[in-house]
């Protein structure tokens, strides 16, 4: 089975149903421009957005966590209900499916162990953020990771959990949603599921393979 055929198998109800993952919805993310983001927002934020355009809005996320390990399998966002008819490996501009070899991937690296979805107004907002506090502390700036992702996953007493919903600007409601991926660094890639009209039902990333 293919990772695209084991991800139509899993993800194509409106539920998931495996005895070695647990399901659960962690939030809403923000999406204001449509453009989506996948990346490790420590190494690659400058990422491109996916070729398909996605709604704009309020939208549910799932984390499946690999029961055996409490691992992080899969992140996914929920665009709507509707039937999925097809999926397709999702790609950035310039990148084409047909270019790749049997087995080969598009995706994104990941060295950090963190990896992310967010709009590309949230990325510029994050981008900001970086160059901002890089300014403004100098030689005390200890990279974005410590100026302001760590206290969203520790705090005192040691991790709080797996995910975070962050806002790297107030005056914007832009959000990143970031999650430990699977067993750590890796290459990961997305898929996206259509309905008939080649709308966009669902995003999902896996991380670590579930059959």
């Amino acid at each position: 089975m293919t990772h695209i055929e084991n991800i139509k198998k899993l993800f194509s109800k409106n539920f998931v149903e495996n005895p070695l993952l647990e399901s659960f919805e962690v939030g809403k993310i923000y999406l204001s421009s449509g453009n989506l983001v996948a990346c490790d927002p420590l190494i690659t934020n400058d990422m491109q957005p996916f070729s398909t355009p996605f709604p704009k809005g309020d939208f549910p996320v799932l984390l499946h966590k690999e029961r055996e390990s409490n691992c992080v399998a899969y992140a996914e966002i929920i665009f709507s209900n509707t039937e999925i008819a097809d999926w397709k490996l999702a790609t950035t501009e310039g990148q084409n499916t047909k270019d790749l070899a049997e087995g080969e991937i598009f995706g994104y690296p990941v060295e950090s162990g963190m990896g992310c979805f967010m709009d590309t107004d949230t990325q510029n907002s994050l981008n900001e953020l970086e160059k901002r506090l890089y300014h403004s502390k100098g030689v005390d700036f200890m990279g974005i990771y410590e100026e302001f992702f760590h206290d969203y996953f520790f705090d005192e007493n040691g991790a709080i959990d797996q995910y975070a919903f962050l806002k790297p600007a107030k005056e914007h409601p832009g959000t990143i949603f970031a999650f430990e991926t699977g067993y750590g660094e890796g290459f990961y890639a997305s898929y996206i599921g259509y309905d008939k009209n080649a709308a966009p039902v669902k995003v999902v990333t896996e991380f670590i393979e579930i059959s």
